[in-house]
């Protein structure tokens, strides 16, 4: 598992997210594909958000992305949804008999997160958090200092 930094903080934000085009209709032809992808990457570049694995189907998009804790995800996927919808109806002007409402993408969007942590590991630390002094803890004189071990290995 690889951290990112920010200015402040230490984070590891993944979420998989997946949107399809208004009544699903399987109108990603491949140049739409490819266009929808570069549009894509030129915002998550813009944002500093990274791509980790993406797919564009005929009927649906998915993307796994890292999102810096400043980015709201709601955020990012308007960005997202908002600029490729406009451009490539632009592009592809036979998109507008079919979307002649001028929105390309459905309303809503899937979103989860991933992690190494199961539910389990953090209700177990939980159950322990406000024991005084667990196992001899003592806390660092300067606020949170991250274990060694769990510091990002590049990026400082």
């Amino acid at each position: 598992m690889s951290y990112r930094t920010g200015s402040h903080t230490v984070f590891h934000h993944r979420y998989h997210i997946v949107w399809a085009p208004k009544y699903r209709y399987g109108v990603l032809s491949r140049p739409i594909r490819l266009r929808i992808r570069e549009i894509t990457r030129q915002i998550c570049d813009q944002l500093g958000v990274e791509i980790v694995k993406g797919v564009l189907s005929k009927d649906h998009v998915h993307m796994f992305v890292d999102i810096p804790p400043h980015i709201a995800v709601s955020d990012f996927v308007r960005r997202v949804k908002g600029c490729t919808s406009r451009k490539i109806q632009q592009e592809f002007p036979e998109l507008r008999k079919r979307y002649w409402g001028r929105r390309f993408w459905q309303r809503g969007y899937f979103c989860t997160t991933s992690g190494n942590i199961t539910d389990d590991m953090i209700e177990a630390y939980l159950e322990h958090h406000f024991e005084p002094n667990p196992k001899g803890f003592q806390p660092h004189p300067k606020g949170f200092q991250p274990h060694p071990t769990n510091l990002p290995t590049s990026g400082r």
